[in-house]
């Protein structure tokens, strides 16, 4: 039986424990810190001749300029190369996450005040996107999509993709999902060095406005570092699942508890119930599942270290710890979810009842996969088309205006000690009384 942590939140010490639950080693140290620095200054100061360096050192392959590119007649080859089932698949996902994004597209707006002022807010696009997908332990085409779909409902221009290939090769299925949705641009290079390229750009991968997409911690280091010199998506760490569970199928709930543990050691998987004895059944279940999948042994890790099954008194105990955990994806998988749902106030996504498991939404349910991991949903929210628009301030003013709220301007300029900003007001308004 798997040795999962077990804790009821009538214990004395529960929200100790539960602190120290949470509290896993996401953050990077300094010396990764350190490591991610001078990678970044040697791609920014050397640019292809490091990036390529460095791909041949963690990635091990013979990196060049011009075999690091990933063509759109790449990406189309490799469309053709997938099954039937693959392409069908993957044009329904895109399908519907374009569809459930239309949804978040913002317009411009604007009001006239009583003052005689039109004030309004215009929507722009990013220009240029870099991509990032994720490599190593499994290849995540959902993440193509996810990155991909929004940010062209966005009315981004350019969309690059930068994925790591150890030893030199390419998985046709990431390649197939970023020919479906219209990746521009690929580059066979990860890690931090290819944050760097995105984020200062080399010969040969153009610099962009923005770096989305999850990586490990050393690409979470890098788009620390770098953000300032372009944008960044959020910080992201290992993923995590909670789930509420006041009934249900004891084997369905166990493969859940497990659909975020399988990517890796560091994953969370957190069950709170009402009810012990089916505590009890899903642990069981947890057990039975481990014994056949083939990403066992990170599972069993991950369940091991960092999972808990928490027996609380009721529903509303049951939201309470949950919004402390604020995970990133969250189960209700309770007889009445609508009723529970208003009681929930931090989660990156939120799966109601007990036929929509996360890995629903991971591929073909429409809204973004990418979300707040390690407690950042009590601020932070998924990725969506927002994240690929600007929004700019429109001021318009008829003189009136001016003479009815100038004056009032001009008295705050000066309790700043800014003459120069008062004068622009003063002259206006001394020219405009001297015309009447």
């Amino acid at each position: 039986m798997a040795n999962i942590l077990r804790l009821d939140a009538n214990q004395s010490d529960f929200h100790t424990q539960l602190d120290a639950l949470l509290c896993r080693e996401t953050d990077t140290g300094a010396d990764i810190q350190a490591l991610v620095a001078d990678i970044l200054t040697q791609v920014k100061l050397r640019g292809d001749a490091a990036l390529c360096e460095f791909t041949a050192k963690f990635d091990g392959w013979d990196c060049t300029p011009e075999n690091m590119i990933i063509s759109r007649d790449d990406m189309y080859a490799a469309w053709q190369r997938v099954s039937d089932e693959d392409r069908s698949a993957l044009q329904l996902a895109v399908d519907r996450i374009r569809a459930y994004h239309e949804h978040q597209v913002q317009k411009d707006w604007d009001y006239t005040d009583d003052v005689g002022m039109t004030l309004g807010q215009r929507i722009t696009p990013l220009d240029k996107v870099g991509l990032y997908v994720p490599g190593g332990k499994a290849a995540y085409p959902s993440s193509v999509l996810m990155n991909a779909v929004p940010a062209h409902v966005a009315g981004v221009e350019t969309i690059i993709m930068v994925v790591p290939t150890p030893a030199g090769e390419m998985n046709d299925l990431v390649l197939a999902a970023a020919y479906i949705a219209d990746v521009q641009e690929g580059y066979a290079v990860g890690g931090a060095q290819a944050v760097a390229a995105l984020a200062y750009g080399t010969d040969t991968i153009p610099a962009v406005d923005k770096i989305v997409g999850p990586g490990n911690k050393f690409v979470a280091a890098a788009k620390k570092q770098v953000f300032g010199t372009c944008g960044i998506d959020m910080i992201a760490g290992p993923s995590e699942i909670a789930m509420i569970v006041d009934s249900g199928n004891p084997e369905w709930l166990g493969a859940d508890f497990l659909s975020q543990a399988e990517h890796d050691e560091a994953a969370q998987s957190i069950l709170v119930s009402t009810d012990a004895a089916l505590l009890d059944e899903v642990a069981k279940h947890i057990e039975k599942h481990l014994q056949v999948l083939e990403r066992q042994a990170i599972a069993r890790t991950s369940v091991e270290t960092h999972g808990a099954l928490i027996l609380a008194d009721d529903l509303e105990q049951a939201a309470a710890i949950v919004n402390i955990i604020a995970p990133e994806h969250l189960e209700l998988a309770v007889k009445d979810p609508e009723a529970l749902l208003p009681s929930i106030r931090h989660a990156g996504a939120i799966f109601m009842g007990h036929y929509v498991p996360e890995a629903l939404g991971d591929y073909v349910a429409g809204p973004n996969h990418v979300l707040p991991t390690n407690r950042t949903a009590r601020f932070s929210s998924p990725l969506g088309v927002y994240d690929f628009q600007k929004r700019s301030s429109v001021i318009r003013a008829t003189p009136q205006a001016v003479q009815n709220i100038g004056k009032a301007a001009a008295h705050l300029a000066h309790r700043e000690g800014l003459q120069a900003h008062a004068l622009t007001l003063e002259l206006r308004l001394k020219d405009m009384n001297n015309d009447s």
